[in-house]
């Protein structure tokens, strides 16, 4: 579900909660069986919204709560997925006007990536110095969702394509016949490899990962 702010909401110390009630009902606060109260850790606050991060069980006057509008100076509206709301982000920024501004994971590069939907396969572009890469446009959800998967660190182990990817690697995976797109997300022949080096800081960016930044030996996990 997503909560967008429509009022200015007083708080003293942490967050620990938000009620909300059902729409139009005026007697709803006094009525505690048509409020609701969603724990801080079920709520993802950010960018003027706060989403609903797991969807807290219950309905409210025998209506379905997925679907029902709440509100108590706030407007309560079902959500997508957190992958549906990175898609959202993801269409609010990357273009090639706008580009994420990036640098590789031990901060000695900066680089640039866009997405063009268009292409054929859709792709994200990205740009170091006058070098131009592609990537499969879906490899931000794929890696997102190995990670998840993964659930611990997993090191980036970079390498260009002509040189082989350490095993158990974030490089590795990015070129496996078993992931997703069942071999290279790299797009542009001889320039295929690098994975590792240039897509982690982009999930870094999304908010779908933790990216170490040291000199080298990198790793990443998911968020």
């Amino acid at each position: 579900m997503r909560i967008e702010l429509g009022a200015t909401v007083k708080t003293t110390g942490a967050l620990r909660a938000i009620v909300v009630r059902e729409n139009g009902l005026a007697q709803a606060a006094a009525d505690t069986s048509k409020t609701r109260e969603i724990p801080a850790d079920h709520l993802d606050v950010g960018d003027g919204e706060v989403h609903m991060i797991e969807e807290v069980p219950g309905h409210i006057a025998g209506r379905d709560t997925e679907t029902h509008p709440f509100t108590l100076g706030l407007a309560f509206h079902p959500s997508p997925s957190r992958e549906g709301r990175v898609a959202t982000k993801v269409a609010d920024a990357g273009t090639k006007d706008k580009p994420w501004k990036l640098k590789t994971p031990s901060g000695s590069s900066e680089y640039v990536m866009y997405r063009v939907e268009d292409a054929d396969p859709p792709a994200i572009v990205c740009v170091v110095g006058k070098t131009e890469l592609r990537y499969h446009l879906s490899a931000t959800l794929d890696l997102h969702a190995m990670l998840k998967k993964h659930g611990d660190w997993m090191p980036l182990g970079s390498a260009d394509e002509q040189k082989p990817a350490a095993d158990g690697t974030v490089e590795a995976w990015g070129r496996s016949a078993k992931n997703p797109v069942k071999g290279w997300y790299g797009l542009k022949k001889g320039l295929r490899g690098r994975f590792g080096m240039y897509m982690p800081p982009l999930l870094e960016a999304l908010g779908l990962a933790e990216v170490t930044h040291e000199a080298k030996n990198n790793k990443m996990r998911a968020k």
